[in-house]
């Protein structure tokens, strides 16, 4: 099939390199760098398995700035562009989204059109009654930031909706878009869990999941706020919660608290959902992570530091992620409470960052720093690790 993808971050760019193994495959974008970096083979993302499919040659993948010609003639165009969570307006910023189907709109597409990008509940529904020529899809993705290709290559599940399930063409289009994703894996086509559902049910899916895996973020971390405060092994607690089966050992290491692409907006995204509907939890959550940047600090603010040290910005190792890192909410209460603080990000493009100086000189940063914060500990930081302050309870050398 002939296939167009609108972006190409982590989940557009792994899409159109898993469906590119078997169809056509143009991916869109509005960087020219990217677009000449794709067409060069080279990876714009970090990420093993798209840099190395995208190195091989063996894709039928085109990357090209001209989104009218790339959507003309698609049989299916996926949209995968940002969604960022809009504080003032207490909802994700679907206008990258509209952007492609106006586009859409103009050309008179026929394609079938699968939103990929994370959206509110309901949010497909109301957008397929805007633009009612289009045949619109929505698909979740479950995919780690880093292991994305390696992700859709082995499925945890497929989910693909209709906004209504009594049209027969839309849904026969959710059962073909399926078959295309399982046809991309690596894995037996029967032996992946497929469900096709109403479009509001499977943006529930996603909200639902991403705000679970939150939660147990959250509780690991309160689990070892309260151990820390009361001088308890936080990685004896833990290793005996985990060995309970039905909890299991996912997620389970101390951090500053959850950040990256998609936890922090689709927690707050859901929350907003759950406006006039009863809940504790859902708001507990967000509620939660603030909590623990905030102790965070207040730890290390107890050492009475002269200079403190941020080691690094990315949300974990071998990541280029500073998005919602949970070091920035860390780092405003040090600030806020007139604490200096240097950051070490080799990938920052920055030389500062709210008036906190950038170096690449890991040397000078450590002689500088009588504390060093690091949320995921470092081989780097093995000879100065008096002045290390981590709550990484998994870091072996």
């Amino acid at each position: 099939m002939n296939i167009a993808v609108a972006g190409t971050g982590y989940v557009g760019l792994s899409l159109a390199c898993l469906l590119a193994r078997h169809n056509s495959v143009h991916a869109v974008d509005v960087i020219p760098e990217k677009v000449e970096m794709l067409n060069r083979g080279v990876s714009p993302i970090k990420d093993t398995e798209i840099e190395r499919v995208l190195a091989s040659g063996e894709l039928d993948l085109v990357a090209t700035l001209d989104a009218k010609s790339a959507y003309r003639g698609a049989d299916y165009v996926i949209i995968a562009t940002p969604t960022n969570y809009d504080d003032e307006h207490g909802s994700f910023d679907t206008s990258s989204i509209e952007a492609v189907l106006d586009i859409l709109a103009e050309i008179s597409s026929d394609a079938s059109v699968v939103i990929k990008s994370t959206i509110p509940v309901g949010y497909t529904e109301q957008i397929a009654k805007r633009y009612p020529s289009l045949r619109i899809l929505f698909s979740p993705e479950f995919l780690r930031e880093g292991r994305a290709l390696y992700d859709n290559l082995h499925p945890s599940r497929i989910i693909v909706s209709a906004p209504n399930l009594d049209d027969e063409v839309t849904v026969a289009s959710a059962h073909t878009f399926a078959e295309l994703l399982a046809e991309g894996a690596d894995e037996p086509k029967d032996s992946i869990p497929t469900l096709v559902m109403r479009s509001a049910e499977a943006e529930a899916v996603k909200l639902f999941a991403n705000t679970y895996l939150a939660l147990r973020v959250s509780y690991f971390n309160e689990l070892d706020t309260y151990a820390e405060m009361r001088g308890l092994s936080s990685e004896n607690i833990i290793r005996g919660v985990c060995l309970d089966p039905r909890i299991g050992e996912g997620y389970n290491n101390p951090s500053f608290g959850y950040g990256g692409y998609c936890l922090p907006k689709d927690t707050k995204q859901l929350l907003a959902n759950f406006k006039n509907v009863p809940q504790n939890l859902i708001r507990a959550i967000v509620e939660s992570n603030a909590t623990r940047k905030e102790h965070i600090a207040r730890q290390i603010e107890a050492r009475n530091p002269s200079c403190v040290g941020i080691y690094r910005l990315t949300m974990k190792e071998g990541s280029d992620n500073f998005r919602a890192s949970s070091i920035f909410g860390v780092i405003s209460h040090l600030l806020a409470d007139g604490i200096k603080v240097v950051i070490f990000e080799p990938m920052s493009k920055k030389e500062a960052y709210k008036g906190c100086p950038i170096t690449k000189d890991l040397d000078a940063f450590k002689a500088q720093c009588d504390v060093i914060v690091a949320n995921r500990a470092d081989d780097a930081l093995a000879d100065c690790m008096d002045k290390v302050y981590t709550r990484d309870l998994w870091h072996t050398s």
